[in-house]
């Protein structure tokens, strides 16, 4: 049977981006499970107790329903390299239980603390992250993102994220990248673009290679 998952941030005993979580869950009850009327998150969590400190909210839901609620306390990962991995065949358009193919890239990781993932010479995600790029002026998060998260959907419809296509080739033409996603903040988590590593080059050290394309 086919699951889905949902990861929302608590904070103060609240559910945050709650309009984002329930628009995608209902679109994959929808398209993936069949299932055509909405449920509300907040009607099904009210026999939950929700801690005031900043806590990670996740159940699983198919089409039995929502189960495996669970809420526990959040410590963020320490992310200070990443290391881009390669698959043309990718795919992970819903929040699935099935992270096979992820858990595959992630073996590619290496001394890095996270993959990149790159589909055709494209960036889009982490492992378990959106990723936005920092020119200078503004942030960018690729057109390409294997799961199109609730972060980055909020942040696009408030304008503080532009979305655009994003190659491997034009890394070097930003700054910083920020990983983030419905735990993590846009900016809470920022790495210099020369700790993105391809084997055993950063792009710092491999600009020259790239202006020459």
């Amino acid at each position: 049977m086919c699951q889905y998952i949902e990861t929302i941030r608590v904070i103060d005993g609240c559910i945050c981006n709650l309009a984002y979580h329930e628009q995608r869950m209902n679109r994959t009850r929808k398209e993936m499970l069949g299932l055509t009327e909405p449920l509300h998150i907040a009607d099904l969590l009210k026999a939950v107790s929700l801690p005031m400190e900043c806590s990670k909210l996740r159940f699983v839901y198919d089409k039995e329903g929502i189960h495996d609620i669970t809420c526990t306390p959040y410590i963020r990962k320490e992310i200070n390299s990443l290391h881009l991995v390669y698959d043309n065949n990718i795919s992970y358009p819903y929040k699935s239980t099935d992270r096979l193919a992820l858990n595959e890239l992630k073996k590619q990781q290496g001394d890095c603390d996270e993959i990149l993932i790159v589909r055709d010479n494209h960036l889009t995600d982490t492992s378990y992250t959106n990723i936005a790029l920092y020119d200078g002026e503004q942030w960018f998060t690729p057109s390409t993102p294997l799961l199109c998260g609730t972060m980055r959907q909020r942040l696009l419809d408030c304008g503080l994220l532009q979305e655009r296509e994003i190659m491997v080739s034009d890394i070097p033409n930003y700054q910083y990248i920020s990983l983030f996603n419905a735990m993590i903040s846009l900016g809470e988590v920022i790495l210099p673009v020369d700790k993105i590593k391809q084997t055993a080059i950063s792009f710092h050290e491999n600009k020259s290679f790239f202006s020459r394309k």
